[in-house]
Parts: structure tokens; C-alpha cells; sequence
């Protein structure tokens, strides 16, 4: 593969992040929100937490409550009538509801290098019910015009939808509202207006029919979306089968726009692709990388909370070198750097 990982690899693991509750511990700080602001490197980090628990027959679910406090419900893992097998999920047989192990909030972290992070205290955003009582998950960032858009999951009972906040300063923060109702998530917002919209890739996730793919939608404000189009479709046969998804937000390069997206198999594996649009036609993809350009291969990215991912949500192109930051193992945060033109090489034209 072209892409090199850090030597310091991985950057930022669940034991640098001070929990938000002393009763609580952080068992992931992963999949972040990436920009550069003034002369530092910024992460929004997710990360997760759950109750301390010493005793291993019992599991617990953690919820965003409607007063603002979190609350714990704890489960007997000897109870048949709940689906404990994924470690991210409590399922109830009897209602086919599904509720979550942790509670996520996103955090920021600083580095003058890209490599050396200080991690904030204190939450950076905040669960808000209703929509978001399971967490807040997975931000993306894209500036526009001095303007930092914050995108990220919003989990409930509800659903998983998007919302959407704002900044200039990565301290006040003005949140805009959900923008895609559920179930919708990985959306990617373009950093600038093409032929006077605003553009974004989304995944929706059908139910019986239909699979989980790449599409493009338009908005004249940020807040309403519409004129949505296929963009990407996952291969059926290969590394690609069981779905696709955006990863960082896209990247105008010599070629076209880049978008780094992820993409899972049927056992769950998770890797890294690209593909490439002309800068006035979003829409239409012309290159495609035509096997993974990162896959689960180092000990961080193959054990863990849930082993054999990579999966990002930012990249810093940093003149020919593109430099992704990744989740690995839904545990930590780790980056990998490839020279761009050597990334083309490895895509297939349309």
C-alpha cells in the first residue's frame, strides 16, 4: 500500500481522554472531525464512555435523559431475552429495540505538529435530547468562508440522524439542527458552493429493499436538502459487499474533487477507498481507486473495541502529501500519509 503509517501510531487512545464523570470510563476516542485553525491542527474527537462496571455479569446502557443527566440502566448478561453478541449494542428481543453500551460526546483536541495532541477536559458538544439521548457521533468539519460546519450523528430511539452546529472560534458553538431525519449518516458537506449551491454526500440506510450507498444532495442554506442523486454504489463481489459510506469531506486536488469513504464487508471488515469528481460535477465519479488504499492490518486496527476497522472522518492535504486520520478498532485515533499523485496511481478510470 502507499499509504505509511506513524511511527507514534496510534496518536490518541482511550487512557489520554480524562472521562467526563468520575463514575464513568472512556473506552473510545476515535473517528474525528479534522481542520487546521490558525497555526494548530484540530481533532473533534467521539468519544465514548460507559459506567465503571467491575462486576462482569451485569452490562448497562447509558442515556441522555430529558433534564440533561445521564442515566443508567443495567442488564444481566444471563438474560436471554437480550442480544449481547456486538459490543456496541444491547438488543431486545422482544421489541427489537436497540440501545447502545456507551454514550458518545465529541471532545477537542490541539497539536502545532499533527502528531502531539492536547486533549480538552470537558466536552466539546454535548448530547441534547431528543434526538441525540444515545450520543453525538462522528463529526466531520468543512469551512466555508471563515465558517467552521461541524456535521456529526445523532442517536435516539428515534433513530440516527444528522445535525449540524457551527463555529469561528472552536469555543462558541450555534447549533443549526437536524438536516437529514433518519436514518441517514456519513455525510460529507463540500468546503465551497458549486454552481451556487452547497453540496454534500449522505448515506441513506433503506430498510427491506435497497442497499447502503454514496448520494449527493444540494441546499441554497445548509438546512434544507434536496435534488439528490446517486453517486457511489458498493461492488457486490468484492471488499466493497456489504456497504459504502463518506469518510472525509472532500478535497479539491489538480484532478477534481478527492473524497476519502469507507466501505464494509459482509463479516464486517471495514477499509478505505477513494474516488474523484470533476469540480463542476460532483455528481459524477471518474476515478476510483480499485482496491482498498487502507485496510485493517496493525495490531491497533485488527484487536480492540470492534477489531478489523479503519474508518475516517477528515484528512489534511498537506501540499503533495495527504495525511488521513482514522479510527482504528472503534478504540483510537491513528493517521496514515501517502504522497497524491502515487493515490491516483491506484484508481481505475471510468
Amino acid at each position: 500500500m502507499v499509504f505509511t503509517r506513524h511511527p507514534q501510531n496510534p496518536l490518541i487512545t482511550p487512557a489520554d481522554v480524562k472521562p467526563s464523570r468520575s463514575d464513568f470510563e472512556v473506552i473510545g476516542a476515535f473517528n474525528a472531525g479534522v481542520t487546521r485553525y490558525k497555526d494548530e491542527v484540530i481533532l473533534l474527537l467521539r468519544v465514548a464512555e460507559r459506567p465503571i462496571n467491575p462486576d462482569a455479569t451485569w452490562t448497562a446502557y447509558p442515556s441522555m435523559s430529558e433534564n440533561g443527566d445521564i442515566s443508567v440502566q443495567m442488564i444481566a448478561r444471563a438474560n436471554d431475552q437480550y442480544d449481547l453478541s456486538d459490543s456496541r449494542l444491547i438488543v431486545d428481543l422482544r421489541t427489537s429495540q436497540v440501545m447502545l453500551t456507551s454514550i458518545s460526546h465529541l471532545r477537542l483536541a490541539r497539536s502545532r505538529d499533527g502528531v502531539h495532541f492536547k486533549i480538552d477536559e470537558h466536552p466539546w458538544l454535548v448530547p441534547t435530547p431528543p434526538y441525540e439521548n444515545y450520543g453525538v457521533e462522528d463529526a466531520r468539519i468543512t469551512c466555508i468562508e471563515d465558517v467552521y460546519y461541524i456535521n456529526y450523528s445523532a442517536v435516539s430511539a428515534l433513530g440516527i440522524s444528522t445535525g449540524l452546529v457551527s463555529t469561528r472560534d472552536f469555543v462558541n458553538i450555534e447549533r443549526l439542527g437536524i438536516i437529514f431525519p433518519p436514518a441517514n449518516r456519513d455525510v460529507t458537506i463540500f468546503p465551497a458552493r458549486i454552481a451556487g449551491d452547497y453540496i454534500c454526500y449522505h448515506r441513506p440506510m433503506p430498510g427491506a429493499l435497497g442497499s447502503l450507498n454514496i448520494w449527493l444532495a444540494r441546499s441554497t442554506d445548509l438546512k434544507r436538502w434536496g435534488n439528490h442523486q446517486i453517486v457511489l454504489q458498493g461492488d457486490p463481489t468484492g471488499w466493497e459487499n456489504g456497504r459504502v459510506g463518506g469518510g472525509a469531506p472532500p478535497i479539491l486536488t489538480s484532478k477534481g474533487w478527492l473524497s476519502i469513504y469507507h466501505a464494509a464487508d459482509r463479516q464486517q471488515r471495514y477499509c478505505l477507498g477513494f474516488f474523484v469528481t470533476p469540480e463542476d460535477n460532483p455528481a459524477r465519479v471518474i476515478l476510483q481507486s480499485q482496491q482498498p488504499i487502507l485496510s485493517p492490518e496493525a495490531s491497533y486496527e485488527t484487536q480492540g473495541f470492534f477489531p478489523n476497522v479503519v474508518f475516517t472522518c477528515g484528512a489534511l492535504l498537506e501540499g503533495d502529501i495527504l495525511r488521513i486520520y482514522y479510527g482504528a478498532s472503534d478504540e483510537s485515533i491513528a493517521l496514515a500519509e501517502a504522497n497524491l499523485e502515487d493515490i491516483f496511481a491506484l484508481a481505475k478510470t471510468d
